[in-house]
């Protein structure tokens, strides 16, 4: 039987029983809201997200705020766990509402690089490989044009010695958003990534396709030949495709069909 993903409910469920929903939002906020709840469902659904990775969107009304689901796993998030938090991670309407130990990844991006408008953090096991070798996830697949020549790694002990690996503080989120630079994405060592883009869908998508990447070219590499990797020309032309909202539509088809 076919049910549809109940988003209407999750969004009337905001209204009523956030924290921070003090009134109706208004509509912008509303589809925002609808959107990374269905963000989170889609990420996990394809193996994106696990019980620890998130993402985030920035506020379409306050560019100095994003929306990020409180600390549950992806696959239970609902438009009531959404929060909205400033640029130094904490919930603006200040509620004590538990929020992700690793928020600083998205904050400190966004802080650095105004054309972000979506964060994923994602611990995607294809990927690790490549976050703990000397050799550079590159994209191999049309469809991972926008990793362009390389994807740099973050190495967390130039910042904050030993430590359990995790982003938990500004200074760490900080350093990573510097790793980031310009790019769309990059690897932490022994982690996972982050995945930044100007559009919700857009980072799905490349979020995705990367990990698909990470494992085709591991597959390559097996086979023992020189492995022919995208040139930096066709990188650039593929590297928005449609958007990925073919991605985004198939994502969301499959969930309502469950």
């Amino acid at each position: 039987m076919r049910h549809k993903f109940p988003l209407v409910v999750t969004i009337a469920m905001f209204c009523a029983g956030s924290a921070q929903a003090q009134t109706k939002p208004n509509s912008t906020k509303w589809a925002v809201v609808e959107e990374l709840v269905l963000a989170n469902r889609i990420l996990t659904d394809q193996g994106v997200l696990d019980a620890y990775g998130h993402v985030s969107v920035r506020d379409p009304q306050n560019p100095n705020h994003f929306l990020l689901a409180r600390h549950i796993p992806a696959i239970t998030v609902t438009a009531a766990d959404i929060v909205e938090h400033d640029f130094d991670a904490k919930p603006v309407d200040g509620s004590d509402s538990i929020g992700y130990s690793e928020r600083f990844i998205h904050s400190e991006v966004y802080r650095a690089r105004p054309d972000v408008m979506a964060v994923v953090h994602t611990h995607a096991p294809d990927l690790i490989p490549f976050a703990t070798s000397t050799t550079p996830l590159r994209p191999i697949y049309h469809m991972a044009g926008f990793l362009g020549d390389r994807v740099p790694v973050f190495e967390i002990r130039k910042t904050g010695g030993m430590t359990d690996m995790l982003i938990r503080t500004p200074a760490l989120g900080k350093a990573l958003a510097q790793e980031l630079g310009g790019r769309n994405a990059a690897l932490l060592r022994g982690h996972g990534a982050v995945v930044a883009a100007p559009t919700l869908h857009l980072v799905a998508g490349w979020s995705y396709y990367m990990n698909l990447n990470a494992r085709l070219e591991w597959q390559a590499l097996l086979v023992g030949t020189p492995v022919t990797y995208l040139d930096p020309e066709e990188a650039k032309k593929s590297t928005i495709q449609d958007g990925y909202e073919r991605f985004w539509e198939a994502g969301k088809h499959k969930l309502e069909a469950k």
